[in-house]
């Protein structure tokens, strides 16, 4: 979404002083959302309160009675959370490696300058004022650069001439800067592989947040793909959503904001503060008629009262502009015959009711359209601000007030709210607040699951390539289950020159997944600090609604413009979840906080970031453990780690006949699900491949369940005397197969022991002396000379997490790595070796 204009005359205590009700509360809750640093241990009261009430003993999340949705703008994952403590996050052991064999922590620009991730502090510097960085499709595909995540400074380079110098996609916040975000992480379930859908920006993936579609006929590969913001924004697109759907059964509904952004009649700040920053995609909907609004009429009213009265009057002189006044005096008397309040009540009645719900504003406030101004002194100068009059909650607070509140609520910030780097980090209150009101009563809190998302990652970098599809008419690119077909999920060549009418255009990708983006869960099932790692995107939020539906109300509620691959490979959120079964007060990390909460207002006249330093990326290159190599700045330690469904096997041996590498995926049953799973995964060569010699290509698979993959590579398509591959899945899964083209290699198999923490070796065929290392937690290593053995290991004292390699004594190219978890469908611990303890 491109930047609104943004003030800088707003100070965040005294907006927020205007929406509480009374200052003393206000500062006690500000300090700790405005970026802090003070030692004064305290957690928000907004989380105290939360986790303080309990949901009834073996109650589950299906004894909810309201889910609570707030997607934020424009904020990827290693952007704000990849300095929190047992999340997937700037320790990563298994990030990947660039073509350049320089780690992805050290991105390049083309003048061969080399950046790693740096601190954006919020208190000593503007980076709360600076803007947002490029985030549409052109310019995601450019930085995914088909998997070889390796172009992010040039794809991301700031438009502000002010800026362009500097490597802003690799600024990172911290716990001093956003303490609110990572005390709320700290308290319940942060999602550590949840992606965006799609690879640009804001309309495209509400688009899938609403509807899990951006075609008019979402399974049809030529309907046109909406993948730039000026495709949707207001252009009457008309494929089915999901509220419809929710409508249709019965189910309640409602979607909350300040006001809408169709005009109303805002002028200057107004907007910035009051209207939904065009983040509610249902405004783009035909069906949903958003011109029947009663304020856009009434300020199509004033808009022909203004105009009538400049033509009665003659200060329209010119026969140009008194022309132009009058047409445009005969299209308001049109449109408002046309979306008049008489018009509104000859729409049938279901296209009535989804109008109302869709567009609940706080009309009810009379204040709700009106700004005032408030003085105050900043640093002994006197400033004054703009500030909403009104309660941006109100209809959201009253109906919670009324026990009123619906089944599903989407809540839509004002862009000042919106947490968009267009506007300071205000956002933090707006998702306190909407806390705050949630738990006011206990009784509605005990029954209500809350999930805060983000639409995109704006121009931020993040370490984990998205997975994506391989193309069902490419075998090349990788493979799928029997019989899936995605041509739906991309965007060719031929498709974007027709989209884009540039004949010239070599764009040619798939649509998503995007780059990660922050999710936690809020509720009385999902507390305690958990971090959950299975994929999810933002369609996964509709999974969960039909799973909830069915098991609710047995309803079939189902998304039917979900492509297959998503369904099939996006889990539906309810991993998170465990049953309420003690009633032990959960701890938290103390945040971090200070009294003096003006200081992001007083930032705006900082000075520019500087904790970048260009770095010496020959010392980089190659090496194995890039942890090591840069001052990571994740905190230290583990969490509590959800169980996932994922039972993983994946296999490599060379058949010498065929003259192949071939690799068999396997995706176990036996696990607790409440879906079909299939995982996703991406291959990797290091060296040259192909006739075009090309390193870092990529491949992409995705597993069903019970329906084993096998994929070849010919070993002649590597450009060296030895082949090596690198395989990634979820979770910090991984696998690196490597060894000479000509030598006989052993057969073997690694795979978990019966959904235990035991993981076993099988050779049937082994003709070398082998040795198995352990690369990471501690296992002794152990020597295997027999031609068939079997050898297990417990991985209980690591949680489960492995990491080994396999040599031979008589190949010295010879490395096959093996790291991961094994899944026990019990609650276990984040990785230790990711967490510094190890």
């Amino acid at each position: 979404m491109s930047a609104r204009s943004v003030k800088t005359k707003s100070a965040y205590s005294i907006i927020t002083k205007r929406i509480m009700e009374n200052r003393r509360s206000f500062l006690k809750k500000a300090s700790l959302l405005a970026g802090a640093t003070a030692a004064v241990k305290l957690v928000p009261d907004s989380i105290q309160r939360a986790l303080a009430i309990e949901a009834p003993l073996g109650s589950t999340f299906l004894d909810a009675e309201h889910i609570v949705f707030l997607m934020q703008e424009n904020r990827s994952f290693d952007h704000c959370y990849g300095t929190l403590r047992g999340v997937r996050g700037f320790n990563d052991p298994r990030a990947i490696k660039q073509p350049n064999g320089l780690p992805v922590w050290f991105q390049q620009d083309n003048d061969g300058n080399t950046f790693a991730p740096f601190r954006l502090d919020i208190e000593n510097s503007k980076t709360s004022w600076m803007g947002s960085l490029p985030h549409s499709w052109k310019d995601m595909v450019h930085a995914r650069n088909d998997g070889k995540m390796d172009t992010w400074l040039e794809a991301k380079r700031a438009g502000d001439p002010n800026f362009k110098h500097m490597p802003l996609t690799m600024g990172y916040h911290n716990r001093q800067d956003i303490p609110f975000y990572y005390a709320f992480a700290d308290a319940f379930t942060i999602c550590d592989q949840h992606f965006c859908s799609s690879l640009t920006g804001t309309c495209a993936n509400r688009s899938y947040f609403w509807s899990a579609s951006i075609r008019e006929e979402s399974h049809n590969p030529e309907s046109e793909a909406h993948v730039d913001n000026g495709q949707i924004e207001y252009k009457d697109v008309g494929w089915k959503t999901y509220p419809e759907r929710l409508e249709e059964a019965g189910i309640s509904w409602k979607v909350y904001q300040n006001e809408l952004s169709v005009p109303v009649g805002f002028e200057g700040e107004q907007s910035d503060w009051l209207a939904n920053f065009t983040d509610n995609n249902l405004e783009f909907h035909q069906q949903y008629h958003v011109r029947f609004h009663p304020a856009h009429v009434n300020y199509l009213r004033q808009r022909l009262h203004a105009v009538e009265e400049a033509l009665a009057t003659g200060s329209a002189d010119k026969s140009e502009k008194r022309a132009a006044l009058q047409k445009e005096a005969r299209i308001l008397r049109k449109d408002i015959e046309r979306f008049g309040e008489e018009a509104f009540k000859k729409l049938d009645p279901f296209q009535q009711s989804i109008h109302r719900k869709a567009f609940t504003t706080n009309s009810g406030d009379p204040n709700y359209h009106q700004l005032e101004t408030i003085r105050y002194r900043d640093q002994q100068k006197e400033e004054e601000v703009a500030v909403p009059k009104g309660d941006v909650f109100h209809q959201f607070r009253q109906d919670v007030k009324t026990n009123s509140l619906p089944t599903v609520s989407w809540l839509v910030a004002p862009c000042r709210f919106s947490d968009h780097p267009s506007s300071p980090w205000y956002g933090a209150w707006y998702v306190s607040e909407a806390l705050d009101i949630l738990t006011e009563n206990p009784e509605i809190w005990k029954k209500t699951i809350f999930i805060l998302t983000y639409d995109e990652n704006d121009g931020y970098f993040d370490h984990v390539p998205p997975f994506v599809p391989a193309h069902s008419d490419r075998p090349d690119s990788g493979a799928l289950p029997q019989g899936m077909r995605t041509e739906n999920e991309y965007v060719t060549m031929e498709q974007e020159r027709r989209r884009s009418g540039n004949e010239g255009n070599t764009l040619d990708s798939p649509i998503g997944l995007g780059f990660r983006v922050p999710l936690v869960i809020a509720s009385p099932w999902s507390k305690g600090g958990r971090v959950n790692s299975e994929v999810f995107d933002l369609t996964s939020s509709l999974q969960f609604l039909e799973y909830f539906m069915q098991k609710k109300f047995n309803k079939q509620v189902v998304e039917e413009n979900l492509s297959d691959w998503r369904r099939l490979i996006c889990g539906n959120l309810t991993s998170v979840f465990e049953p309420v079964n003690h009633v032990d007060r959960v701890t938290i990390d103390s945040v971090d906080r200070n009294v003096h909460v003006e200081r992001i207002h007083a930032a705006r006249e900082k000075a520019l970031p500087s904790g970048f330093t260009k770095l010496d990326s020959s010392a980089f290159k190659n090496k194995e453990n890039t942890t090591e190599l840069w001052n990571s700045p994740q905190e230290k330690g583990t969490k509590l780690a959800c169980a996932l469904p994922y039972a993983i096997a994946v296999n490599a041996s060379v058949d010498q006949t065929k003259n192949v590498l071939r690799v068999q995926f396997k995706v176990h049953r036996g696990l607790s699900k409440t879906k079909e799973v299939g995982v996703p995964f991406f291959a990797i060569s290091p060296l040259g491949y192909g006739e075009n010699n090309t390193r870092g290509k990529t491949w992409n698979f995705a597993v069903r369940q019970d329906e084993p993959l096998i994929y070849e590579w010919p070993l002649d398509q590597f450009k060296s005397d030895n082949y090596h591959l690198r395989i990634y899945g979820p979770n910090g899964f991984y696998r690196s197969f490597k060894g000479s083209k000509s030598a006989k290699t052993a057969v073997l198999i690694v795979t978990q022991v019966d959904h235990t923490e035991y993981l076993t070796v099988q050779s049937n065929n082994n003709q070398q002396q082998l040795m198995i290392k352990d690369l990471s937690y501690g296992m002794p290593s152990k020597a295997l000379s027999s031609t068939n053995f079997t050898w297990k290991t417990s991985l209980k004292k690591s949680f489960g997490w492995y990491d080994m390699e396999i040599t031979s004594n008589e190949d010295p190219h010879f490395s096959y790595q093996y790291a991961g978890h094994l899944e026990t469908g019990k609650t276990s611990r984040t990785d230790p070796l990711m967490g510094g303890e190890r």
